[in-house]
């Protein structure tokens, strides 16, 4: 009995090992541009390992997908329905989760944008994301503030675009940012910190634009 249990966790822990391995191989080069190799060759384990856990390079690179477009949800989810706070306590903290995430992350934004392109329905039909948002305390507060005039904008999802726009696209733009400004990474997330403040004030101001 005891043996199985260790077996178990042995198992438990070389899949881990290969999911952190292909999530770093498939946020670096995408999945065209990946081989089961380079995946091996990360996990530090044989080739023929990897095929027993995983089998193919596209059932390991759907696990990756779908466990990156739900945690990058995830964090959207709990601001969207938290009842003690307003719309601009979630934009300020909507806004500060991302920033701080792809600090650390920072492959996330152009991963999933690439392969969002290359196979949307195969991966957005996983994910119930209209749902999500029509059913969110977001959703009626924002209503609300429309019925009571407050927001001129009628349509939830230009501020949601607008919001992640500002979010992410500096990230996806960073070499370009970094190399036509001459400033360094540090110097770049310092930028992105600041931008904490500034967006939200923002998107308050888009949004009672007339």
């Amino acid at each position: 009995m005891a043996k199985n249990k260790e077996s178990e966790k042995k198992d438990i822990s070389t899949e881990e090992k290969i999911k952190e391995a292909a999530r770093k191989v498939f946020y670096k080069k995408g999945f065209a541009a990946t081989r089961t190799r380079d995946i091996a060759e990360e996990a530090e384990i044989n080739l023929a390992l990897l095929n027993y856990y995983f089998r193919s390079k596209q059932k390991l690179f759907e696990i990756i997908m779908i466990e990156t477009l739900s945690g990058f949800v995830k964090n959207m989810v709990v601001v969207l329905n938290d009842k003690k706070t307003d719309l601009e306590d979630k934009i300020s903290e909507i806004v500060s989760r991302y920033i701080d995430l792809i600090i650390i992350e920072p492959e996330i934004p152009t991963f999933i944008v690439t392969e969002i392109r290359s196979n949307p329905n195969a991966l957005l039909n996983k994910l119930p994301i209209r749902e999500i948002m029509m059913n969110s305390v977001f959703f009626k507060q924002h209503q609300k503030a429309v019925k009571e005039g407050k927001i001129k904008e009628p349509n939830p999802l230009h501020f949601l675009m607008n919001l992640m726009g500002m979010i992410i696209f500096p990230f996806i733009a960073k070499p370009l940012l970094m190399g036509g400004s001459d400033i360094n990474l540090a110097a770049f997330n310092q930028l992105m910190q600041e931008r904490k403040k500034l967006i939200p004030v923002w998107i308050k101001a888009m949004m009672q634009a007339e």
